[in-house]
This record gives C-alpha cells, structure tokens and sequence, in this order.
C-alpha cells in the first residue's frame, strides 16, 4: 500500500507541475479558446473513464493487476514531456489524451488492488490514505513548478520536458510492488482453477450499485474539469506566475481532509460523506459565479479541497462495498466512465456556456446540478452493508 502511494505521488508530482500552467499555455502561449480547453480536458478525461472499463474487466478476468497498472503509468509517463514541443492546440490534444489513455488504463486495476488489501472496516481510510499521497505529490510537482518558474520566468516548454524524471522514478517503484494474491475461490464459492479465472456469470452489478451511478451521472454533468477554476483564478491574478502555488495549496487542503473523510466514511457512513461533499461542491461553484476578487476567488478554491476530501475516498469504498468480489475491477471500471463521460459532456457545455454567457452563468449551473444530486443519493441510494448499523 505504502508503494502504491509512492507511485501516486511521484505520478501527481509530474501530472500536477504541468496541468495547472495549461489554461494559460493554451489560451496564451498556443492561442486556444475556452471551448478548446473544454475538448481537450473533457475528450482526455472520457477516453480515461472508457479505458477503465476494459482494464478493470481484464484485471478481473486475468487475476493480475499489477501488469495494467504498469503499462498505464509507462505511457504516461511516456507522453507528458512531449508536451514540450507541441506548437498548437490539436498537438496538446493528442498528448493529453495518450496521457489519460494511460489513466484509464491504470486506475480501475489500480483501485481494485486497494481494494483487495483493505477490509470492509477500513476501506475508506485505505483510499483515503491513497488520495492523501496523491495529493503530496500534487503539492509537490506545483512547488518545485513554481520554484522553476521563478528562476525562470516563461520558461514553460522546459519545464514539461522535465516531468520524464518522475515519469521513470514512478517506473522504478513500481517494479517493487507485490501484487496480494487473489483468492481461489469467488463470492459464489464455485472453484476457479480451471482457467484461473473469477467467474464471469456474476455480470449484473448490484441494483444500489446501478442506482449510485444515474445519481453520479447527474452529478457529473455539472463536475466540468477544474482547469476552469484556474482560468478564473489566472484572469483574477493577471497572469499564471503562482498559480501552480494555488494548486499546491489546493492540494494541501486535500491531503488533510482526503485522511479524515476516507476514515469518518468508515464511522459515519458513505453516502453521508458524499452528499456533504456535493453540497460543498455546490457551494463554491457558486461562490466562483458571485465572486471577482482574487482572494475570494482564493478562498473558494481552498474550500474546494473539502469536497474532494469527503468524496474521493467516500466513493472508492462505496463501489468497493457494493460489488461482488469478482466485479470490483469491472465496477471501478465503470465508475470511472461514468465520471470521465459526464466530464466530457460537462466540460465542453461548460466552456460554450462561457463563451456565450459568462462565468457566472456556468458556475451556476455546476452548482444546481450539485444540490440536485446530493438529494437523490438519499432518496435512490440505500446505504451499503457496512453503514446499516449507522
């Protein structure tokens, strides 16, 4: 677990010194519009959320995760720094969607892994610890970007070249993970050792599994990609210098509340956590419709990092309590669709609602579907097992 955390974190230090400067490098440096930016996070997120689901099914099918979870952070790793050369917007397209190609390729087998180590007791302190090192890194990789681009100003195209170090370093760790060992047998007791399989009958998710999901998807078409807060907060600061040290600080916010949300998710419930996220959710989107000054537009966004810290946990364990155990790659799967979809549709309604209304308008709108979302979890969704005695 500590080593999955390791690659987690030196992953998000490569990822997170590069994403916070590309609104800017897009609508600045290359001359791409708002509607563009919305393509590129929305399309490279979908591609991600689609790939989980053929990685996470295999990783069931195979019994092995560890191989999956290798080859989604070698292309990534892989296609980051390139980003360096790109000299129009379709370039950076194409090396942000290789780029997620490798997420949606790691991420379900990834989770599914952290499932198999942790208990129906601790599932969200497990993923709660795993975001917790995934936002280290993430505070990490906006520092050492900011330090760079004090030292040297503008000198962006270098400083994405250099995003290969931690891209191999993520390699090298991995090499020394041991995948846990799956067991011989599924939830339905029959033996695979035939064909070193789960079972592949059990195809059908859990209706509270199914009903989760058409909540989350109602969720997540208002949950467009956060580059639209950093445009704001890029606008609002007259220019991107410290923004990679607001996202850091973001990420410092989620560090802490990522620990103790996975764990009161453990004690108070999930869909508790959850809808308290969403309602934070809601609650600066809307905050960033009513707000022009930087520091309110600052505040906010530190206030943001609460709503991940209920949620990114809260919602792993959640899948993790309502799947069989040979539909946990499979449900991470489409979990992830789900969320990458909705962001892809999101994210470019979001864009052309700012282009043809203004910001106000489309942080709004994020904020209504948030408030809609959070009521239906409690009148569609029933608690897991594990919460039931809450």
């Amino acid at each position: 677990m500590w080593i999955l955390g390791g690659v987690s974190l030196l992953n998000d230090m490569a990822t997170e010194s590069v994403y916070p400067l590309l609104p800017f490098f897009l609508t600045t440096v290359i001359g791409a519009g708002a509607v563009s930016l919305g393509i590129i996070e929305g399309a490279a997120d979908a591609v991600s959320s689609v790939l989980k689901i053929i990685s996470g099914r295999l990783s069931d099918r195979w019994r092995r995760r560890k191989p999956i979870v290798a080859a989604g952070y070698g292309v990534s790793a892989m296609a980051r720094p390139f980003i360096a050369l790109a000299g129009n917007w379709l370039t950076v397209f194409v090396l942000r969607f290789i780029d997620r190609m490798g997420k949606g390729i790691r991420g379900a087998p990834r989770d599914a892994m952290l499932a198999d180590l942790a208990s129906a007791t601790n599932r969200g302190r497990v993923y709660g610890f795993h975001q917790a090192m995934d936002h280290i890194g993430a505070i990490l990789g906006p520092l050492l970007a900011t330090a760079f681009l004090i030292a040297y100003p503008s000198r962006y195209r270098m400083l994405f070249a250099l995003t290969a170090i931690p891209g191999a370093l993520t390699l090298l760790l991995l090499w020394f993970a041991r995948e846990p060992k799956q067991p011989a047998t599924a939830a339905t007791g029959r033996s695979t050792t035939v064909d070193r399989r789960w079972p592949i009958d059990d195809t059908m998710l859990p209706s509270p599994l199914l009903r989760y999901f058409v909540v989350l998807s109602i969720f997540t078409l208002g949950n467009s990609t956060d580059a639209f807060l950093l445009l704001r907060l890029t606008e609002a600061a007259g220019g991107p210098r410290f923004i990679p040290l607001m996202w850091a600080a973001l990420h410092v916010v989620k560090t802490v509340f990522s620990v103790v949300g996975g764990t009161a998710s453990d004690r108070f419930g999930r869909r508790k956590l959850i809808a308290i996220g969403w309602v934070v959710y809601a609650v600066v989107y809307a905050g960033f419709a009513v707000s022009n000054s930087l520091w309110m537009l600052l505040t906010w966004f530190m206030i943001y990092g609460v709503y991940y810290g209920c949620v990114e946990g809260s919602e792993r364990a959640l899948i993790a309590d309502f799947a069989l155990p040979s539909q946990k790659g499979t449900a991470f799967g489409i979990y992830n669709a789900v969320s990458g979809l909705g962001a892809l549709v999101s994210s470019i309604v979001f864009g052309l609602l700012w282009n043809t209304f203004g910001a106000r308008v489309a942080f709004g709108s994020g904020a209504v579907l948030a408030i809609v979302a959070a009521i239906l979890l409690f009148v569609l969704v029933p608690p897991p097992e594990p919460d039931r005695h809450v």
